[in-house]
């Protein structure tokens, strides 16, 4: 029997709202750090993987994409992708290039470098995005939403591009957050049987 929808089975909203508004003002890139902070807090706060499963605004999209219209292969990842060494790897690459992201920030703020109103795709494109910066702030504070928007788009991108070529959700088997997450949770249960997931009540997959 299925159970009754709930309120959060619809946050999957949030994600193409979440990038739309991006297009016409850069600022609401800010917004994005709620979903930084919160999956953290929860683990602190001893509730594992529940955000990640439950809350999840991306997962819910991909998973909307890939089962309900049929745009997911639905194949298995390859063993390596779920390699803790893969997860932990991006994990790694993905907090440098927010760390140098920041650094930049930072130039903007002390007037060392001048804001540059594109957002960088998959680290790697300049994307032209001025039209997106229609009211003037403190560079600083630009700097940052064009950074932040373009760290968010390029792992949707990712996402997308994984949940074509393999299953729905398969972004969250090595999902920074998740990793930073799952870490947090193990850490917290070091010594209990319950491997650091309890209070999420399912998996997603990262082991």
């Amino acid at each position: 029997m299925k159970r009754e929808r709930e309120w959060y089975d619809y946050l999957y909203v949030i994600t193409p709202v979440y990038l739309t508004l991006g297009l016409f003002n850069i600022l609401f890139a800010w917004i994005g750090l709620v979903f930084f902070f919160v999956p953290l807090i929860f683990a602190v706060a001893g509730k594992g993987k529940l955000y990640c499963n439950r809350y999840c605004d991306r997962g819910q999209f991909l998973d909307l994409l890939g089962k309900r219209f049929g745009i997911s292969r639905r194949l298995a990842l390859p063993r390596w992708i779920r390699s803790k060494a893969f997860r932990y790897g991006f994990l790694a690459f993905f907090m440098a290039m927010f760390v140098n992201m920041l650094v930049v920030t930072w130039l903007v703020f002390t007037g060392a470098q001048e804001l540059g109103t594109t957002v960088q795709l998959l680290w790697t494109f300049q994307l032209p995005w001025h039209w997106a910066y229609p009211v003037a702030v403190a560079p600083g504070v630009a700097q940052f939403a064009f950074g932040f928007y373009g760290v968010m788009l390029t792992s949707t991108v990712i996402g997308l591009f994984m949940m074509v070529l393999f299953r729905p959700r398969s972004w969250c088997v090595f999902c920074p957050m998740g990793t930073m997450t799952q870490l947090i949770s193990s850490a917290r249960a070091k010594g209990s049987s319950c491997g650091g997931c309890s209070g999420c009540g399912a998996g997603c997959g990262a082991e």
